[in-house]
């Protein structure tokens, strides 16, 4: 994941920089902020957020609106084809730009050089989860099982969150599941919990509820950092599996050369609002850690995860 240090010097330094948006004149009238994603998804939680602390800090309204469909390329596609002039920007997980390139052959636009990161506002995980009736405990468990008989897993689609990050863990561990994709996170879970399928990597603010419940088993969450909801989850680490990061990034993106004051009043306007704590308890009870990157060290982020997760999608063949 981002480090935390470097995201939050950046983000005083530009507390204290001059009020871009002052000298800009931006925004003179309501802004559009697309989701990839049904209402209540992360995504559009994080939009929300976004949109209702920007909308107090400017004095001007923010509209979130949903365009669900092709792993948030909808969406993706109509914020890089709008005008570049900051009213119509993008919430949205770094995979429409770290994988849907990678994973669909035909795009009508690249969201690597149609998009540019304003923000990466926050880095979540994807939790294991088993049906319960299993009776596994650890990942330790899980593995050694795998190792024997064949074993499914669930995730909320092809190329999904989910679909990366186990790929990547299983790898690491060197074994196999047999991925079985859905519609969302939320059918992949039930069907867990009905033993159609063994496990899944799923949100965790999704699996959560049922693993208080006892119907499923949480056995890992797929990078180095704790969980801020469930901390008692085991990290990566923890489970034997060091070195590997199968977190991903929320980012508030907007079109290809948007003028620089308008990006920077909108990454001041992001840094004033990550820096409240109301802002960031409502983050962390999504499973949301605030990080804040900007300019060149956001761009970078993408860069690295870009590869990463290409690399993965190559390895398991997932193209559409």
């Amino acid at each position: 994941m981002p480090t935390l240090r470097p995201a939050l010097l950046a983000a005083a330094l530009l507390a204290a920089s001059p009020v871009a948006h002052a000298q800009s004149g931006y925004p003179s009238k309501p802004v559009r902020v697309l989701v990839g994603s049904p209402p209540g998804a992360p995504s559009d939680m994080v939009a929300r957020i976004l949109a209702e602390r920007l909308g107090n800090r400017f004095k001007q309204t923010f509209v979130v609106e949903n365009r669900a469909g092709a792993n948030n390329g909808l969406a993706a596609q109509q914020v890089a084809k709008s005008a570049a002039d900051g009213y119509t920007l993008l919430v949205t997980p770094d995979t429409v730009v770290t994988v849907n390139p990678f994973v669909y052959k035909k795009m009508d636009f690249d969201p690597r050089t149609d998009l540019v990161p304003v923000s990466l506002v926050a880095n979540f995980n994807q939790m294991m989860v088993c049906n319960a009736a299993l009776k596994l405990t650890s990942m330790e468990q899980l593995i050694a099982r795998a190792r024997q008989t064949p074993m499914t897993y669930a995730s909320g689609g092809q190329g999904s969150p989910g679909h990366l990050a186990a790929e990547l863990v299983l790898s690491k561990a060197g074994v196999a599941m047999t991925h079985v994709p859905y519609k969302g996170p939320s059918p992949a879970m039930t069907d867990v919990m009905g033993g159609q399928v063994d496990c899944g990597f799923l949100a965790t603010p999704t699996v959560l509820p049922n693993v208080q419940s006892g119907r499923l088993t949480a056995l890992a969450v797929s990078s180095a950092r704790p969980s801020p909801m469930a901390p008692g989850v085991p990290t990566l680490p923890q489970v034997g599996l060091p070195g590997i990061d199968a977190s991903f990034n929320q980012y508030l993106m907007a079109p290809r050369d948007t003028p620089a004051a308008v990006v920077q009043a909108l990454q001041e306007a992001v840094a004033a609002a990550l820096r409240e704590a109301p802002v960031r308890q409502r983050l962390t009870s999504l499973d949301l850690t605030p990080v804040g990157q900007v300019g060149a060290q956001a761009a970078e982020t993408l860069k690295h995860d870009t590869a990463k997760w290409a690399e993965v999608v190559k390895r398991v063949d997932i193209r559409e």
